[in-house]
């Protein structure tokens, strides 16, 4: 599944508001939000957090709130109280820092609680088990890294995946956004360092290779990028914008499918063979860089028409015509076009 973030240092405002109900409707199903707060802000983000668990049962979404310490008592809530949190529309807890396993376990027989997935230990395992958690509550979400150069190894994050999966656990990551990163450093919300200022759904889409849910850590995404979410969720379809070289682009551009024989070098449209194409001309020839989107033209023979998308740069061939260039934002997505994977190409004309 997917989430996103809304942050309560300000208050809702008209925009948030038509923010959440537009990701709920693109097929978004929860909300991460944060409770720590600053000493004279505490009476507001009470305020806050109930008008968004408003919003999030409006919208039938998820609310997973971030506390540590005395967070929840200085917004006027409490651990005794976990039926007023419920109540307001807050789905589950994500425990930071300062809350002992045994208040955690008591909490995981009440609602759905999220354990920092970085640090958990075996002995924490221990103890939960030893106070009676109920596990089928118990989640493991990861941070997210605001600071560049701090975000998680790959290799790390796979291997700690692997420890967590091995008891169940849900786990839980987050990705940048591209839009209203949020300050003050302004470099997006990855939890893998390798992931900060890629696109956020090829970001996500390499999460999920061994991650449950994916969240987006920063508080907004581009008009665009939501339609590239949109189309996945709802389609099972990566949308691919291509900058056109030539007219002969109009045969490539729509819905494909790549071949289920998965090549090294190139996206092989299974579609092209079923497509009426006219005689395709031969181009002037030009190297073929990766994201080049290719048709094959008459010297090609039997092979005419088929149309292929370059993963890593290849030579110019006079069979081969190159129309257009998948845009530099969506390079990250062609990596995630498996055997089998269905794809659309578009022209950027059509947004111009």
């Amino acid at each position: 599944m997917f989430g996103f973030s809304i942050f309560l240092n300000e208050g809702l405002t008209s925009e948030t508001i038509h923010y959440i109900k537009t990701m709920s409707q693109n097929g978004f199903s929860g909300i991460f939000t944060s409770l720590h707060i600053p000493e004279d802000d505490a009476a507001q983000y009470r305020k806050r957090l109930t008008e968004l668990g408003a919003i999030a049962k409006t919208c039938e979404l998820e609310l997973m709130v971030d506390i540590s310490g005395e967070a929840l008592a200085r917004a006027g809530f409490s651990f005794d109280r976990i039926d007023e949190l419920k109540e307001i529309g807050v789905t589950g807890l994500r425990m930071d820092y300062h809350i002992c396993n045994q208040q955690i376990a008591k909490l995981s027989q009440q609602m759905l609680i999220a354990l920092n997935a970085s640090t958990i230990t075996e002995k924490d395992i221990q103890e939960l088990r030893d106070a009676n958690a109920d596990f089928s509550q118990l989640e493991a979400w990861h941070n997210y890294y605001p600071r560049p150069e701090t975000g998680l190894d790959r290799q790390w994050y796979r291997k700690k995946n692997q420890w967590l999966q091995d008891y169940g656990f849900t786990i839980q990551g987050f990705v940048p956004g591209d839009e209203q990163l949020r300050g003050p450093l302004y470099q997006g919300l990855p939890t893998l360092e390798e992931h900060r200022g890629r696109h956020p759904l090829a970001a996500a889409l390499d999460l999920l290779a061994d991650t449950d849910k994916v969240y987006i850590g920063d508080s907004g995404l581009s008009d665009e990028t939501l339609r590239h979410f949109s189309f996945y969720i709802k389609e099972e379809t990566l949308k691919l914008r291509v900058q056109p070289f030539d007219k002969q682009v109009e045969y490539v551009l729509g819905d494909h499918v790549n071949r289920q024989d998965e090549a090294r070098d190139v996206i092989r449209s299974a579609e092209a063979r079923f497509k009426k194409i006219p005689h395709v001309e031969p181009l002037p020839v030009r190297v073929r860089e990766s994201g080049s989107v290719t048709i094959d033209n008459a010297n090609y023979l039997r092979y005419m028409g088929e149309i292929q998308i370059v993963k890593r740069t290849l030579p110019a061939d006079e069979k081969v015509n190159v129309v257009g260039q998948v845009i530099e934002k969506d390079i990250d997505l062609i990596q995630h076009i498996k055997a089998g994977q269905k794809f659309s190409l578009e022209s950027v004309e059509k947004n111009d």
